[in-house]
């Protein structure tokens, strides 16, 4: 007896195993419609997000689109500043800085980038408004999805899918618009009738495609994949819990406090004694757009969006029940009630953030609106005897990347009196590139080396700061030559 005692109390400490099959259907997620504090933070966060993507294509600066993505003319225009392809560099310098901002912010608050900044978190919710718009709460969805197909239904189920499919291609012609002036897309792909009376529109093909897939992407991540995105698609996810410690905040579920769970009729009821402060609702579940329950303890699925929070504080006014039963706090903060925000980490993180910015800017401010490259003419022999003169002939490139145009003066200097022969006057427009040949001289009886560097300066007459330096060498016969 005391055996079969001691195996069912062994039992009953195992963990719980949960089999999931990957093939089976997923169900669909009603998530109930809820008011409160981190649902007004999400709300004042998304619409300025969402409102600067919508307008940025719009906005316009010296005559071109705020940001545009030239790929074309491989010109990259953020607001007043123009990258170009050798600026590479600065793009993969930007993209460790947001990953190192990511890791500060994980750190110290968890997964609030997915819960209330990610676009496929913002995207979601817009849809879920445009769902509980058209078909109503949960329980009136719940309901609608169960009756038979009827006039009404059609009409609700088409409204909503109708302004779910207007949302997509304003957000995907939007995306495009960063890569074509969207001007020119939305005018272009308004249908007409050419000279010859047949029906057209004017928008590249090209263009109409990746505006159409975005529009279809659109609708299927936010719209139908939702959660699942998430949960199995995104690599954030996955790697999250390596960032987190013992004090990161999150939303956790205070056990202490809230079990053991227990039904009460309402706030008129006292709480008995052996019962926490749960009521067991399930607000907390019917909330969640991952559907998931937070009293299990934390999740990968769980994207720190609050909405339990929300949930679960209503449910307690109700009850007359003190807040914070679920709530933003840290593992230490459950168990000896303070959580340190001073760890070796978060300090490490900030200050690497705060260098790589601060360097980041200065190299921005003093970016350079002009390139050159020399190249030595490979078609040449490594130099020519042209009387008494020793030549070397090379191949000028020099790039205009200001917002205007500009001539420039050309030098060259080194150890000896190096001369520049025949170069005219050219005047360079802004975004082009000019490539023409320059031949570098010096009297044969003042040369007597096999090579030795030479500098070329290229200078703006309007600017003296738009400046660069090229290093090349110059090419002799050297002293058995004489």
């Amino acid at each position: 007896m005391n055996e079969h005692r001691e195996m069912s109390e062994q039992e009953e400490k195992q963990p719980e195993i949960r089999y999931v099959n990957l093939y089976e259907k997923e169900d669909k997620i009603y998530t109930r419609k809820i008011t409160g504090f981190f649902q007004s933070i999400r709300r004042y966060t998304g619409l300025p997000l969402i409102a600067a993507y919508l307008l940025l294509p719009w906005l316009v600066i010296d005559g071109r689109p705020a940001v545009l993505f030239d790929l074309p003319e491989r010109q990259f225009h953020v607001m007043w500043l123009t990258f170009w392809p050798q600026d590479f560099m600065l793009l993969g310098w930007l993209l460790i800085i947001a990953a190192f901002a990511l890791f500060t912010v994980t750190v110290l608050l968890g997964r609030v980038w997915c819960g209330f900044t990610c676009p496929q978190t913002v995207w979601t919710l817009m849809f879920i408004s445009i769902e509980h718009f058209c078909e109503g709460d949960r329980n009136r969805q719940i309901k609608l999805d169960q009756t038979a197909w009827s006039l009404e239904k059609v009409m609700r189920k088409g409204s909503k899918h109708g302004l779910w499919i207007l949302v997509a291609f304003i957000t995907g012609a939007t995306f495009i618009g960063y890569f074509v002036p969207i001007r020119e897309l939305l005018l272009g792909m308004i249908p007409h009738r050419d000279v010859a009376g047949m029906l057209r529109i004017d928008a590249s093909p090209v263009a109409v495609f990746w505006t159409l897939f975005f529009t279809g992407m659109t609708y299927m991540n936010a719209g139908w994949l939702r959660e699942q995105v998430c949960k199995y698609m995104c690599p954030y996810a996955r790697f999250q819990s390596v960032m987190y410690d013992q004090d990161t905040l999150a939303v956790h579920y205070d056990v202490k406090r809230g079990e053991p769970r227990g039904a009460r009729k309402g706030k008129g009821e006292s709480k008995p004694d052996n019962v926490g402060d749960c009521i067991d609702c399930s607000w907390c579940v019917q909330v969640c757009p991952v559907d998931i329950d937070i009293r299990d303890g934390l999740q990968y699925e769980c994207i720190n969006c609050g909405l339990c929070v929300d949930a679960c504080n209503a449910v307690m006014d109700k009850m007359e029940y003190p807040r914070g039963l679920i709530r933003f706090t840290s593992e230490d903060e459950l168990q000896t009630g303070k959580t340190n925000f001073v760890r070796p980490r978060l300090f490490g993180y900030t200050f690497i953030v705060f260098v790589m910015v601060a360097a980041f800017i200065v190299t921005i401010a003093m970016r350079s609106p002009l390139s050159v490259d020399v190249a030595r003419d490979r078609g040449a022999r490594l130099y020519r005897l042209s009387g008494g003169e020793i030549q070397n002939v090379y191949t000028l490139k020099i790039s205009n990347m200001d917002n205007s145009p500009h001539q420039y003066d050309v030098e060259v200097q080194g150890d000896y009196p190096f001369v520049l022969r025949n170069l005219p006057d050219y005047v360079v427009a802004n975004g082009e590139v000019l490539t023409i040949p320059i031949r570098v001289s010096i009297p044969r009886d003042q040369f007597d080396q096999d090579k030795v560097p030479l500098k070329v300066i290229v200078q703006a007459q309007d600017n003296d700061k738009i400046r660069a330096v090229e290093q090349t060498n110059f090419m002799g016969p050297g002293q058995k030559a004489r």
